[in-house]
């Protein structure tokens, strides 16, 4: 069995060991920890389970590069600043009632928000939310810590964040250069900040095999 299902199998027999009409599920860790990839398992898994699952991730709250230009934080796209904290804390505290919500999503090939993009329905009882700053010690993101049922976090050694954080800009069809130039100038800052302003989790696991 390989570490993304040990994982996962941890964690869904935590979530469905719950009775909850809206149980949130709070995946964490730095940029290219594998968040993504596990909470769509997780929710891949819970669906087959038969327990309405939903994966909503934070990067639909990245501010648009416009808003970015005029305060001077494009070079800094990915930092807690630049997007809109409070908004999340609002659209966290919505999926806590248990009714319908929308949400945003990014593009990360058009580098963009897109609003509207996720449905979550009454119907979904779990709603498994995934990003960097979930469990951030930095306002506003600190509200959110109260607002989970189970909070995770995926920890990866800063080696091997630096070569998955490089490979992520060279998927995009940039040249080794600007996507190490990119990933150290921006992303790695960014992840060691995650790291050194974490909060404690219910569950922490090995992120390094998991993406």
């Amino acid at each position: 069995m390989n570490i993304l299902n040990e994982h996962t199998n941890t964690l869904a027999e935590r979530v469905l060991g719950q009775d909850s009409n809206r149980y949130l599920v709070a995946i964490a860790g730095a940029p290219g920890s594998g968040k993504s990839t596990l909470a769509n398992e997780l929710a891949r898994r819970l669906n087959a389970q038969g327990r309405k699952s939903i994966v909503v991730p934070m990067d639909g709250f990245h501010l648009d590069n416009g808003i970015l230009e005029a305060r001077g934080l494009r070079p800094r796209k990915g930092a807690p600043e630049t997007f809109d904290g409070a908004g999340f804390v609002r659209l966290v505290r919505a999926l806590k009632t248990g009714e319908e919500v929308i949400a945003p999503t990014f593009d990360r090939t058009r580098d963009l928000a897109i609003a509207g993009s996720v449905a979550v329905p009454a119907a979904a009882k779990v709603v498994i939310v995934e990003g960097n700053y979930l469990m951030f010690d930095e306002a506003p993101w600190t509200a959110l810590a109260d607002l989970w049922d189970l909070s995770v976090r995926l920890d990866v050694p800063m080696t091997e964040l630096r070569a998955r954080l490089i490979h992520r800009w060279l998927s995009l069809n940039y040249s080794p250069a600007v996507a190490t130039r990119r990933a150290e100038g921006n992303d790695i800052p960014n992840a060691q900040r995650v790291i050194d302003q974490a909060l404690p989790c219910d569950i922490a696991l090995n992120g390094e095999a998991a993406q």
